[in-house]
């Protein structure tokens, strides 16, 4: 048997809906199957989500609190020289492994980001779609593709943090390596979109980003980008060219202002003047 060269680390909790078709995407990689291992880290699922996940891989594991522990665990288990790690909503295109692989052993890179493109049903999926292609490898993104031995040495996640711990993960990987981009994607599954929905999910990780900015401080340049309104609601929309895909492209720009308007303020009114 050959030796694992890269280890898939997925988090779930109550995913039976959208994991068979992530772990269908890791079977489907152009990558020898031999030279990857997926580990399924569950946190209490009460559907079919372990059941599901033994159908395709027998490292299934239970563990919690939340997603930060659940990835450490999955490190903790992984045997590859590289880890990628995914949620259950998330589909790799087939050559993800293949091309991250090739760039890092390349390149030297101690990451790599990998282009997300949101999918799903109706307009509204075509505009978060829109903005999301802003982000890629900007400070708003994060990188999912990364050397065993770089995760190890910064002790993977932050585990007092729960929703920026991605943020925070990406930062301490960058002030020990390299990082990069490669073209080939993965895709992230909204299904249906509901201003409700979308709200509910900013709000529930919006709660570890005061720890977050604590840890960081609010004069730090990259928090500052995070959280400011001029680079989240305009700098990243038009840096390094960008803002010519804002002119080819005026419906999806105006509806995705719109959208984030809309957000902003019903975030602010949920948070602050709901009774």
């Amino acid at each position: 048997m050959k030796e694992i060269n890269v280890s898939v680390i997925i988090t779930t909790r109550n995913e039976e809906e959208h994991l068979a078709d992530c772990l269908r995407s890791v079977k489907n990689q152009s990558y020898p199957q031999d030279q990857l291992e997926i580990i399924v880290v569950d946190n209490n699922s009460t559907d079919k989500t372990k059941a599901i996940a033994s159908k395709f891989t027998s490292q299934v594991f239970n563990f919690g609190p939340e997603r930060s522990a659940q990835r450490n665990f999955g490190i903790s288990k992984a045997g590859g020289k590289y880890i990628i790690y995914l949620d259950a909503d998330m589909v790799l295109s087939e050559d993800v492994l293949s091309r991250s692989v090739r760039r890092c052993e390349d390149k030297d890179y101690a990451a790599l980001y990998i282009p997300e493109k949101i999918i799903g049903q109706g307009f509204w999926i075509k505009v978060r779609d829109f903005e999301r292609s802003f982000y890629n490898a900007s400070c708003i993104d994060v990188v999912r593709f990364i050397r065993r031995e770089a995760a190890l040495k910064i002790d993977g996640f932050d585990e007092t943090l729960n929703g920026p711990e991605d943020w925070d993960f990406d930062r301490r990987v960058r002030e020990i390596g390299r990082t990069g981009i490669i073209s080939a994607c993965l895709f992230h599954n909204e299904g249906s979109f509901t201003l409700f929905r979308y709200v509910a999910k900013k709000r529930y990780y919006a709660r570890g980003f005061g720890r977050y900015i604590e840890k960081w401080g609010r004069g730090d340049p990259i928090i500052r980008k995070q959280f400011g309104v001029y680079y989240r609601y305009l700098g990243v929309f038009i840096e390094k060219e960008k803002w010519k895909k804002i002119v080819a492209h005026p419906i999806l720009t105006v509806s995705m202002f719109l959208l984030r308007i809309t957000v902003g303020f019903v975030f602010l009114y949920s948070r602050y003047f709901k009774p």
